[in-house]
């Protein structure tokens, strides 16, 4: 089943995302080479594709996970919770219906 995984940043983190970002990529990488991954990707604090400064508000991951706990804990150890870039998750059943 398809899980939808919502990150979002707390205060003051776009250096603590900038640091955690290449463990973060491999993580989804390896989502996407087992034919897991259907999206991924920040959410600009702004309304601009480079948000520069003002940073991100947070990331959202669509991921085929066996369950709902699965998809917790893959989410639980993402390096953006390590390096305490999001301050909350959250991560809900997905039913992808278009395209």
């Amino acid at each position: 089943m398809w899980y939808v995984i919502e990150g979002y940043d707390g205060e003051q983190v776009l250096e603590a995302r900038k640091g955690a970002r290449g463990e973060h990529l491999a993580r989804l990488q390896s989502l996407l080479a087992q034919g897991r991954l259907l999206l991924a990707g920040p959410c600009p604090a702004i309304d601009a594709e480079d948000p520069g400064e003002a940073g991100f508000s947070g990331s959202v991951v669509i991921a085929e996970f066996p369950d709902l706990e699965s998809a917790r804990a893959w989410a639980q150890a993402d390096p953006y919770v390590a390096a305490g870039v999001y301050a909350r998750l959250e991560v809900r059943p997905f039913r992808k219906v278009l395209p």
